[in-house]
């Protein structure tokens, strides 16, 4: 099992979001062409959960993409894809803002 999170593109829109449930997990916004933007999670405050979370992105009006996992261990997921993020691209998502970011470590080569 990869630690990258490697599905699919989806085009973030109100119509696809339909498929999106109201669950836990992390998610990414970006594109095939763009690579990852930023990098988010749903946790036990958001309000609609993933879908919440992905809504208020398509209310900004960007044209993006997003793929999603659902896991109970949000927290530790999105850590781990943040610090998977800097060890290949020596930074983290360009829309992620330095003050969200919770401490994390780095990973080894391998």
């Amino acid at each position: 099992m990869s630690i990258r999170l490697d599905k699919p593109w989806i085009p973030l829109t109100s119509e696809d979001l339909k498929q999106v449930k109201g669950q836990l997990g992390v998610y990414q916004l970006g594109s095939e062409k763009d690579g990852v933007t930023y990098i988010g999670c749903a946790d036990a405050r958001t309000l609609f959960g993933l879908k919440g979370e992905l809504q208020s992105h398509v209310d900004a009006g960007a044209e993006v993409f997003f793929r999603i996992e659902v896991t109970s261990a949000y927290q530790t997921r999105y850590r781990e894809l943040l610090m998977v993020h800097f060890a290949e691209h020596q930074c983290y998502p360009r829309d992620n803002k330095e003050s969200e970011l919770p401490r994390l470590g780095r990973l080894s080569p391998g």
